[in-house]
């Protein structure tokens, strides 16, 4: 990972900063008590798939990377390794990207990869609804002071941008979408791209 300054994470002090009982109180609550449940329901299949990852190609079932979370704050986001541990490459996956196992291109195809973040969204680094979190040397080489408003909310397994394109947006795009989230978050929204992420992720559509 090239190196970065860990203050060039942290969002300008004139940031506008959602506040109120839901986004204070209700959110995060709700976020911890849907994640544990989900959890307890999913665990065979988390077992399952972690048992399959390692009998499809050798090293550990999770994959984990420092993300940049609310406020700058870096955390470990954890997810199905769906690459190959023997074999180099760029940082970012790439189309075809010969280092996907073929378990691993199943996980992403459907998503299933991301399912052990219900444990960032139990511990409070994640919600369910926010912007995605990014690797830090993209936030503290990418992202302008303005864009830098979207780490004002904790970030999110599925969000405004999510729906509107995933992988297919260029990250100024992306941010445009997230920003505007930040600026209309409320419980009707979050419930709006709640409803719109299942067809998404059915359907596979900007899935790289």
């Amino acid at each position: 990972m090239p190196p970065f300054n860990e203050a060039d994470l942290v969002p300008p002090p004139d940031t506008y900063v959602p506040s109120g009982a839901y986004v204070d109180v209700i959110k995060p609550a709700l976020d911890a008590i849907v994640a544990l449940a989900l959890l307890i329901l999913l665990l065979p299949l988390l077992a399952l798939l972690a048992v399959v990852i390692r009998l499809d190609s050798r090293g550990p079932s999770l994959f984990t990377q420092d993300r940049v979370g609310r406020r700058g704050q870096l955390f470990t986001i954890y997810k199905f390794r769906t690459m190959r541990t023997d074999l180099s490459g760029p940082a970012l996956t790439q189309a075809a990207d010969p280092r996907v196992t073929r378990v691993g291109r199943l996980l992403r195809r459907t998503s299933l990869d991301e399912l052990p973040q219900l444990l960032n969204v139990l511990w409070g680094d994640m919600s369910f609804i926010g912007p995605r979190p990014e690797i830090p040397p993209i936030v503290a080489a990418e992202y302008t002071r303005e864009q830098k408003g979207v780490l004002a909310v904790r970030p999110g397994l599925s969000g405004w941008a999510q729906i509107h394109g995933r992988d297919d947006l260029e990250i100024p795009v992306k941010l445009a979408y997230d920003l505007e989230y930040v600026h209309q978050i409320s419980p009707l929204f979050d419930l709006g791209i709640l409803w719109r992420t299942p067809g998404l992720l059915l359907s596979g559509r900007g899935i790289k």
